[in-house]
């Protein structure tokens, strides 16, 4: 059976930026050890996994996902994780997809455009459905209303009509565009003319973060907050850490992810 997704997930460091960028963004896995279980005591409920190498860089390893899921299962047992299989130009649609058979996690997260853009349709769809066979739920990651329409194009729809289906709205950009609530109600319409009630959830870049969570929540979504996407309190300071960061959205929404703000 595919687990649903937290209601409040953090994503605490993403792949590309480091210590240089803010001081408190975890990088080594004690650093993200301790991010996961200050933001569990915040407020959330899900961790969204990315791991480094030595050096700091990007790392898709089933090893190293293994030995950081056990020790994450071991700090914050009761805190779902999440793991990317974000390519960052290092790697392939092969490797993520043989990462996934791989490891088979109760949940992962997978671009749609990196997963079919190089040509790889058939085998995204073998994943897919490889993937619902074993209980790992696909978070599908949506950079833009196209994205959705593709996927409902791709998708059988026994998989695509699954209350089990799972999406992430990504507004905005890394290193570009902030994401706008006008982002957000592209995806809504498009969900809602396609006739579709997946377990959905948003991103958001930069500043307007927690007004454009603060929305998807009122509309029935699940969020993701974290340095991954935007380290800037609603007022516009800098956050201390993450887990500043999940107790304002968590506070936002009254603290209860399941009740209406």
């Amino acid at each position: 059976m595919t687990r649903p997704l937290p209601r409040l997930m953090v994503a605490p460091n993403g792949a590309r930026m480091g210590r240089r960028d803010h001081p408190a963004l975890p990088v080594t896995l004690p650093q993200i050890l301790d991010t996961a279980k200050a933001c569990h005591a915040a407020g959330a409920d899900g961790l969204h996994l990315h791991l480094r190498d030595e050096t700091g860089g990007h790392l898709l390893d089933a090893r190293a996902y293994r030995d950081a899921l056990a020790a994450l299962s071991e700090t914050v047992p009761d805190m779902a994780v999440q793991i990317t299989t974000e390519a960052v130009g290092l790697y392939s649609p092969a490797d993520q997809r043989a990462l996934v058979r791989d490891l088979a996690p109760p949940l992962v997260s997978i671009a749609l455009r990196e997963m079919i853009d190089g040509g790889d349709i058939g085998e995204a769809l073998r994943l897919y459905i490889d993937c619902a066979q074993a209980g790992t739920g696909v978070q599908h990651i949506l950079h833009a209303p196209e994205d959705l329409r593709r996927l409902s194009d791709l998708l059988p729809s026994d998989l695509l009509q699954s209350p089990a289906l799972q999406l992430l709205f990504v507004l905005g950009s890394h290193g570009g565009r902030n994401g706008t609530p006008a982002d957000l109600n592209g995806f809504l319409i498009t969900m809602a003319r396609l006739g579709l009630q997946p377990d959905w959830g948003v991103c958001c870049f930069g500043a307007d973060e927690t007004r454009c969570l603060r929305l998807a929540h009122q509309a029935g979504g699940k969020l993701r907050v974290g340095f991954e996407n935007n380290w800037l309190a609603d007022d516009g300071n800098v956050a201390p850490d993450n887990a500043a960061r999940v107790a304002e959205v968590a506070g936002r929404i009254k603290k209860r992810p399941d009740v209406p703000a």
